[in-house]
């Protein structure tokens, strides 16, 4: 029988050979403790041997270098981190102008600070009521139509302009002049140069026959113009001369005629009245004219003469009828030259100063929107001021 082999031999005893003696130390060396001492030893190590041959004393961690230099003091006081303000002494009269946004006007050929003001940031334009008010509104056959409300009132009375008190300056008032440019609707630049231009007390009359009348209309009133609608009335040489559709005739029936005025009440919401487009004719026959003017008055209209004709009866038929009727003094275009409008309207201040109160009229031509610009915008210096040509109607008897 074989001997048996050394490791039989020496396991009882608790000896273990030489392959099984290396096997244990490599799993004692693999123990996790082991091997963290291992590596951070090797770590140091490495770390030691890196500052010593580099000699940083931030130990590598990350870091810039800034040079500040060091500079004399200035001789000069430092500059402000924000600019200063300039002193308002030291700006120009035009300087502070602007910068207020302050609008000015002043006369041609004169500079601040010889000025006038005419209108004050914050102050805005006159709000008129809206239109069409439905107490104030009833459906027709061509749209809206007026009417007087159930309280009695007048679209007259509520779509007027707000009349001011007196100057904006306090003085005394010298006289005052309500003044209607007419022929607005129809082309779109007069119309939006006159809305821009002329001072919103202007009353502006519109033609029914633009295709967007009564948007237009509206913005008019959007800047405090209050509105008149045209109506077309026939003159002495038709059909040669002729205002257009619709053109309320002498020899007609009245029912046709009212229905023609129908048209021409519901293409400008928020009138307070209605102005005559030519109409020479119509105006001087009393039977024609007669049913066109209570008509008007019942819905709580006024009637606003252009002046155009010496033979008009509208005021005296307006009486007989109980129609709110007014009637202009001075047609200041009549004669469309500079000197000519300019000279009108000189004679139009000096009737107010008279009599405390002028109504005249105009045509929306390039011409005279720039000549009623030019004369009003010193107006109110002179006492002079402008009113809405409403006043004159709800004056009338």
């Amino acid at each position: 029988m074989p001997l048996a082999s050394d490791t039989i031999l020496t396991r009882p005893l608790g000896l273990r050979d030489e392959a099984t003696a290396r096997a244990a130390r490599w799993r004692a060396a693999l123990r996790p403790g082991v091997l963290l001492g291992a590596s951070l030893g090797a770590g140091a190590a490495a770390l030691v041997a890196f500052l010593a041959l580099h000699d940083d004393p931030l130990a590598g961690e990350p870091h810039a270098v800034a040079v500040i230099e060091v500079r004399a003091p200035s001789s000069g006081p430092p500059e402000p981190a924000v600019p200063a303000r300039p002193d308002p002494a030291s700006r120009s009269a035009g300087e502070v102008e602007r910068a207020s946004g302050v609008a000015v006007s002043r006369p041609d050929g004169t500079a601040a600070p010889d000025s006038v003001v005419i209108r004050v940031p914050g102050s805005g334009p006159v709000q008129l009521a809206p239109a069409p008010d439905p107490r104030l509104s009833e459906r027709g056959r061509y749209g809206v139509l007026p009417r007087i409300g159930p309280d009695g009132s007048r679209p007259l009375d509520v779509y007027a302009r707000p009349e001011a008190a007196g100057l904006e300056r306090g003085g005394a008032v010298a006289g005052r002049i309500a003044l209607v440019v007419s022929g607005l609707g129809i082309g779109q630049a007069a119309t939006q140069e006159a809305v821009q231009r002329l001072p919103a007390a202007v009353t502006l009359a519109f033609a029914p026959y633009g295709a967007d009348v009564s948007r237009s209309a509206a913005r008019a009133r959007e800047a405090g113009h209050e509105v008149m609608v045209q109506a077309p009335m026939e003159p002495f040489d038709y059909p040669d001369n002729d205002p257009g559709p619709q053109t309320l005739l002498a020899g007609a029936k009245p029912a046709e005629n009212l229905d023609r005025l129908a048209f021409v009440l519901g293409r400008v919401p928020g009138a307070v009245g209605v102005m005559n487009f030519m109409g020479a004719r119509l105006t001087g026959e009393a039977a024609a004219l007669e049913p066109v003017l209570r008509e008007i008055g019942a819905r709580g209209l006024g009637f606003l003469d252009d002046g155009s004709s010496p033979r008009s009866l509208a005021r005296e038929v307006g009486r007989k009828v109980k129609a709110p009727v007014a009637r202009a003094e001075i047609v200041v275009d009549a004669v469309p030259r500079p000197d000519a409008i300019d000279r009108e309207l000189a004679r139009l201040e000096e009737a107010a100063r008279k009599s405390g109160f002028a109504l005249g009229s105009a045509t929306a031509l390039p011409l005279s929107i720039d000549r009623i610009a030019r004369w009003s915008r010193d107006l109110e210096s002179r006492g002079i001021l402008l009113v809405p040509a409403s006043r004159a109607l709800r004056a009338a008897p």
